[in-house]
This record gives structure tokens, sequence and C-alpha cells, in this order.
């Protein structure tokens, strides 16, 4: 059977910045439904759409330029599978472009390791220093993060934005929102949005998105 792998990228704005990524996968596997498109079904006991996506976002945070692909057992031309996702999509989850990547394309989440974020503050963030140190406790496991270890080029700002980029490794992330939170823990800052604004793959290697 012939199986087509169609990359999509959308934007996660609005109100829906407040899903999880488990609710986003949800929303997206029934807007690709919804767009008739030929997707692909896993086979198995538990026979499901064959869609990936790319590496998740914190609740509350929303992105620019977001990635995930779907399977299809049938052509279906770029430009109309995007005008079917756009007509089915709700506005917050915005369809921007569909194209087809190959099998050897490696998954977005793996792709593309450095996201930068744009975090939006009620005042002046210059003032803001970053920790020497970011503890995060799960299931009550302790972990704790050297933000330079993940933290790519400089930090930028820019009136009351403020821009940078962390590195997704192979062992963990430091997520953008904890960070954050602990920069302004003690300041009378407030964030006012958190959002990713661009995907890259490592310098030398192919393609980036945003």
């Amino acid at each position: 059977m012939a199986d087509f792998r169609l990359r999509v990228t959308y934007a996660k704005t609005g109100r829906l910045v407040m899903l999880s990524h488990l609710e986003i996968c949800h929303a997206l596997e029934r807007a690709v439904r919804r767009a008739d498109l030929p997707y692909a079904v896993s086979q198995g006991f538990s026979p499901h759409m064959k869609l990936s996506f790319g590496s998740a976002l914190p609740v509350g945070v929303g992105g620019d330029q977001e990635i995930f692909d779907v399977n299809l057992t049938e052509y279906v031309d770029p430009q109309e599978a995007l005008s079917r996702l756009v007509q089915s999509s709700p506005e917050d989850l915005a369809p921007l472009t569909c194209t087809y990547v190959t099998r050897d394309v490696p998954a977005a989440s793996v792709m593309y390791p450095l996201s930068t974020y744009q975090v939006h503050f009620s005042g002046d963030p210059s003032g803001l220093v970053l920790p020497d140190e970011v503890v995060v406790t799960r299931k009550r496991k302790e972990r704790r993060f050297d933000p330079r270890e993940y933290l790519v080029g400089d930090i930028q700002i820019s009136g009351t934005n403020m821009v940078f980029t962390l590195e997704s490794k192979p062992e963990g992330s430091l997520r953008a929102d904890v960070l954050i939170q602990e920069m302004t823990n003690g300041t009378d800052l407030q964030v006012l949005s958190i959002k990713r604004i661009r995907q890259a793959a490592y310098a030398g290697s192919t393609g980036f998105v945003g």
C-alpha cells in the first residue's frame, strides 16, 4: 500500500494555548478526519491513525510554527490538503503549510532540537538574571538543570520582550516556562505570554521551521 507522509505546520494560539499536548493531538486527529484525508492506519490489536508530532509545548505556551506528520494512503495535492485542513480546524489551531517528506526525513521532534521562544512581560525584563540552577520536581523525584547547558546563544531583550533559544537533548530538556518562572521569582514582573516562534536544526543540518 502506498504511504505518503504529509508534514503540516500549524499555529497554536489564542485560548487553545491552554490545551495540553495530548488534547492538541486529539484535536488535530479530529481535524484530519473532518478534512476527509485518506489517512493510513497502523496494524495490530489497536489500530490508530498514523500521526506523529513535533516536540510538545507546555500548557499555556503558544507556537507560531508547530509540526505534525500524517501518513496518507493516496496522494493529495498539498494545497488541496491544506485547504481541507483549514476548513476543518479551529482558528486557534490554524494550519499554515503542507508538504510531503520522504521516509528518510527524521521526525520533527528529532529533526529540530533547537526551540526559540519569545516571552512578553508586563514591564522591562532587562534586570532578570539567569539562575545557576533550576530544580524540577515530578512524581516526588527531583531533577536539577543548569540553564547554561541548554541555552543556545545570548538572551535578547527588546522593550518588554525577551527572546532565547533552548536545546532539547537526548537526556532531557529544560522547559521555557519553568526557566522563566525561576527568573521572575521575587520580582514584580508578570509573564503575559510565552510562545515558540521557531524550531531549527543544528548548524550545518538541513532546514528549519519559522
